[in-house]
């Protein structure tokens, strides 16, 4: 029995001491899968660098509140050295409704410019977004439409008036910039028109 016991210790110590057991050295175990360097993606990291949807939003609307503001000033304050040879913006009802157009365009930038940068500090402090996509939607497209009539009644008046005066300038300056500023509503009309349908799809 002592022989059998001995005997069976020692298969054990011998099997132990095996090298199937006997863990791997450093040199022979596989070396642990680095990170590339190219783990990131290329996509998301040019996706990131680009500017936001915000971004771009809020240039649109600080262009609106730009050139209507420049369209509205042109013809409130025309150059002219004799006051009373000056003819005045409001004797044109053309050029009124144009300064009308250009003043309702002025207000509705600063607020959907105002709204934006509350969105971006406090989002959703004013209007929901979902009440906010419908209205900038409805809007862009109404003040794209005044935009357009003002223009189109404007330009009959200046082929009529003479080219030396001032005001004659001033409604030029005035005309270039309400298109100006219709080509900014249009591309506000067509992101705002992108972010409602991806909210209704999505």
């Amino acid at each position: 029995m002592k022989e059998r016991n001995v005997l069976m210790i020692a298969q054990r110590m011998v099997s132990d001491a095996s090298p199937s057991s006997t863990p791997r050295s450093p040199a022979t175990q596989p070396p642990l899968p680095t990170p590339s360097p190219y783990s990131f993606s290329v996509a998301s990291t040019r996706l990131s660098s680009r500017p936001s949807i915000h971004t771009y939003d809020l240039t649109l609307r600080s262009l609106s509140l730009l050139f209507s503001f420049i369209s509205a000033l042109s013809l409130a304050a025309p150059e002219g050295t004799k006051r009373k040879t000056i003819s005045r913006f409001y004797d044109h009802p053309e050029l009124t409704y144009c300064f009308t157009v250009s003043i309702l365009l002025f207000i509705y930038s600063a607020f959907q410019l105002f709204k934006r940068v509350c969105d971006i500090a406090y989002r959703g402090v004013l209007i929901s977004d979902m009440t906010s996509d419908y209205l900038s939607f409805i809007f862009d497209q109404l003040a794209g439409y005044l935009l357009v009539s003002s223009s189109s009644v404007t330009i009959p008046v200046i082929q009529q008036m003479n080219s030396q005066s001032s005001l004659w300038k001033a409604a030029v300056v005035a005309v270039c910039m309400s298109f100006s500023a219709f080509m900014v509503i249009a591309v506000s009309a067509l992101l705002s028109g992108y972010k409602l349908c991806k909210r209704i799809i999505w």
